[in-house]
């Protein structure tokens, strides 16, 4: 027989695995960008970049592994997350768990710029076609352009977010205010993203002033989300 208390396991430990995967991730992504690829890269200056990449090579290196294995946490993070809030709409759940996964992917697709510039900073040693400064310029490009996607894929991200907050919102099992700060942090990526784009040297970053609803959710998860008691509500539906 299912008790009240086995039927709500599932959720429990996915809150706890997301949490956890979410503190993971928190500090991976935050080493490998702001604490490795950031020092080394001089905006607007390939010279600059190059050299410093280059004798900090295998620590750039180590970057981009952390960033790839961030990315996979991101993975679980959707899966666990779907699991938490399937009991309040299936759907939007799934909707939501699908958008991080793609962003997932995106994300990939931009850390894969990145990992094709060490082999560029390589052959500027060798004699070949192009001449050192081109080659260094390519990879401040390929520096570019993970940035630039990844601002692309933020836009999914966003949209992922919005909705977990609307699902904590309508929960009845995660605190309101809670809800509202997701939405918040959601919007602000969208905010970044779309400004970005739309907007020539766009430099607002509101996700940097938004992002108070993920903490608060990494936290609940962690702290509040292994005594969860999901209850079924009207939302409830395939």
């Amino acid at each position: 027989m299912t008790t009240p208390t086995t039927a709500h396991q599932p959720i429990r430990r996915a809150a706890l695995v997301a949490g956890i995967a979410l503190l993971a991730l928190a500090i991976l992504a935050g080493l490998a960008n702001f604490g490795v690829v950031e020092n080394l890269v001089t905006e607007g200056d390939a010279e600059k970049t190059a050299q410093h990449i280059r004798d900090s090579q295998e620590l750039f290196r180590f970057g981009v592994v952390g960033l790839l294995l961030a990315a996979i946490l991101d993975v679980v993070v959707a899966w666990a997350l779907l699991v938490v809030f399937k009991p309040v709409h299936e759907g939007i759940a799934t909707l939501a768990a699908w958008l991080r996964a793609v962003y997932a992917g995106v994300f990939t697709v931009a850390i894969a710029q990145l990992a094709a510039v060490p082999p560029l900073l390589d052959a500027a040693e060798r004699p070949q076609a192009y001449t050192t400064g081109q080659l260094h310029a390519e990879a401040l490009l390929k520096i570019n352009a993970f940035h630039e996607i990844w601002d692309a894929g933020l836009s999914l991200f966003g949209l992922h977010v919005v909705l977990l907050g609307y699902l904590a919102y309508k929960s009845g099992y995660v605190p309101r205010l809670l809800g509202v700060l997701l939405v918040i942090a959601g919007l602000g990526y969208l905010v970044d993203s779309l400004g970005a784009f739309l907007v020539p040297d766009y430099s607002l970053e509101a996700a940097m002033f938004t992002f108070v609803g993920e903490v608060a959710l990494m936290i609940w998860l962690l702290v509040k989300g292994r005594h969860v008691t999901a209850r079924k509500t009207s939302l409830v539906r395939k």
